[in-house]
């Protein structure tokens, strides 16, 4: 069972006893850790190289670690001391309890009122704390983003590409897609509310997409999203990342619920773009109250157009649903696309000659 132990600031500070002459830090910089002794002396050198000069802490937690990444931290200690940034660690031994778990350890040591959330493995530009500080300021209710390149260089070409160039309203109609959070979590930034109003991270362990559900809880909960148009993050791809824990299906599952919630349970009627295997996958993922919904598929090979229909044989429903597929030119909007973007052919040219407006007429699932 999964057992949260996020704990707010309101009642973290019935247990404590505010030092008047103490200035609380208003950036609490939080680093979860787990054996990145490969990494961690580069991403804490990237925050003492902070420009932003206000009071801020360093909030890490060790979850478990047996390589020497605490070492090198309290090597460290000195510098930290001399650029007035506290440092706060704590951790435990044994089973590591996952990333989930130790980000919300971090988050509740810390007392700052904004939150800047730091991988072990990356490494933030100087002015990542200044500017998307700023941004926060502007919207407390926002999850603050940034733009970021990846080490080593080119790679997942498509993803980055997709992330960096999303402009504002797409930061909403493509949090639906199989790349995840529009927002991605090495770069999230937000007010200390933002995490509380969410009740903390999901903290089941390895498997679980934590940062995925703590976004859709965001934003089914009225959060909003905003990005600084600023590359201020090195994000790290190695094997040992997190995310290569988390299987495919889990994350189709989190994302067709999310879909029907918040797009699809307000369409009286919806058409699929793809009668090929993504698309009927996500026509048999939906429930029966959106199956009905589906209006028609719609194609451009003429093969999977010639057989008509798409009957999903496997329904217990009599008689078994019986969905049209038509040409592209032909279909009804609104659309749930199944098609990957930035790919060879002329899906984009086809659907921009639809003149149809992302959002209203149309949903990427892709």
């Amino acid at each position: 069972m999964h057992v949260n132990t996020f704990i707010t600031r309101e009642k973290k500070q019935k247990s404590l006893t505010m030092m008047e002459n103490e200035k609380l830090p208003l950036v609490s910089i939080t680093v979860p850790v787990h054996n990145a002794s490969a990494w961690i002396s580069e991403c804490l050198k990237s925050v003492l190289h902070q420009t932003y000069l206000g009071p801020m802490e360093l909030c890490i937690y060790n979850d478990a670690s047996s390589d020497d990444s605490m070492e090198i931290l309290n090597e460290m200690k000195d510098l930290f001391d001399s650029r007035g940034i506290k440092v706060k660690v704590t951790g435990h031994s044994g089973e590591p309890k996952g990333v989930g778990f130790a980000k919300n350890q971090a988050i509740a040591m810390g007392s700052g009122d904004y939150l800047c959330f730091l991988d072990a493995d990356d490494v933030m530009h100087p002015d990542r704390v200044s500017c998307q500080l700023q941004a926060a300021q502007l919207d407390p209710r926002a999850i603050v983003g940034c733009k970021f390149h990846r080490k080593p260089e080119g790679s997942t070409e498509r993803f980055s590409q997709w992330a960096n160039r999303l402009c504002p309203h797409q930061l909403y109609t493509q949090a639906y897609t199989s790349h995840g959070p529009t927002v991605i979590m090495p770069t999230w930034f937000c007010h200390r509310n933002v995490v509380e109003s969410v009740g903390g991270f999901h903290e089941g362990g390895k498997g679980v997409p934590e940062d995925l559900i703590f976004f859709y809880a965001h934003l089914c909960g009225g959060g909003t999203l905003t990005r600084v148009d600023k590359d201020l993050l090195m994000y790290r791809y190695h094997p040992e990342c997190a995310t290569f824990s988390v299987k495919e299906e889990t994350i189709w599952d989190k994302r067709v619920a999310f879909l029907e919630q918040e797009v699809l349970k307000k369409w009286d009627h919806f058409s699929i773009w793809n009668a090929g295997k993504q698309g009927r996958k996500l026509f048999r993922s939906l429930s029966r109250t959106s199956q009905s919904k589906v209006t028609m598929f719609c194609d451009v090979d003429e093969r999977k157009i010639s057989k008509k229909y798409y009957i999903y044989e496997n329904s217990p429903e009599v008689p078994k649903p019986k969905v049209p597929i038509v040409y592209f030119t032909e279909v009804k909007p609104p659309i749930i696309i199944c098609i990957k973007m930035d790919l060879s052919g002329n899906f984009e040219q086809n659907l921009s000659s639809l003149r149809l407006k992302e959002g209203r007429d149309f949903i990427h699932f892709n």
